[in-house]
């Protein structure tokens, strides 16, 4: 897994990473771009590791950022699927998926109202999060971003313009037995 981001996003995965039942049956590795990378830079290095017979699949996780996007993300989008790279795209930042284990979230948001609103809701600080109380609450995160996903597709919203939206069910789909 490729990660922009070098707390929220680690942190979380390597609360998903001492589950027992994704210890038992999966193995992960995270690498953060040294220099949080923007996607583009995340998706071609992803594409280098896979090229590796001991990879099973690679996982690109960052956000689309607002109210400034990150550059080249149609052309990263389009990359990883090329090349088999699968992705969790949160719009507008990781934040959001933190909000969704605590609360429905359907407005547009900003990347720094995520953020404020996600300390809020777990009580930190800063960036580094607890995964720990995160990781019971992810079915219900999964399945608000499953409505999310819905919803827009009922109302024909397109990326990048489907904020709030985030695709981090799909990686737990993938990794949990």
């Amino acid at each position: 897994m490729f990660c922009e981001g070098e707390a929220s996003e680690p942190g979380y995965i390597k609360g998903l990473k001492r589950l027992p039942e994704i210890r038992a049956n999966t193995s992960i590795n995270i690498e953060i771009d040294p220099e949080q990378g923007v996607p583009l830079t995340l998706v071609k290095r992803a594409i280098e590791r896979n090229r590796d017979d001991e990879v099973d699949e690679c996982w690109c996780v960052f956000d689309v950022e607002w109210p400034k996007n990150h550059p080249n993300l149609r052309e990263a989008i389009r990359l990883a699927n090329d090349h088999g790279i699968r992705l969790a795209v949160s719009n507008p930042c990781f934040e959001l998926w933190l909000i969704l284990h605590f609360e429905d979230q359907t407005a547009f948001m900003s990347t720094d109202e995520a953020e404020r609103r996600s300390r809020k809701l777990d009580g930190r600080p800063g960036k580094r999060i607890d995964a720990d109380q995160y990781m019971r609450r992810r079915n219900i995160a999964s399945q608000r971003a499953a409505f999310l996903a819905k919803r827009h597709a009922q109302h024909q919203t397109s990326f990048p313009a489907d904020n709030p939206s985030f695709t981090m069910g799909d990686l737990l789909a993938a990794i949990e037995p």
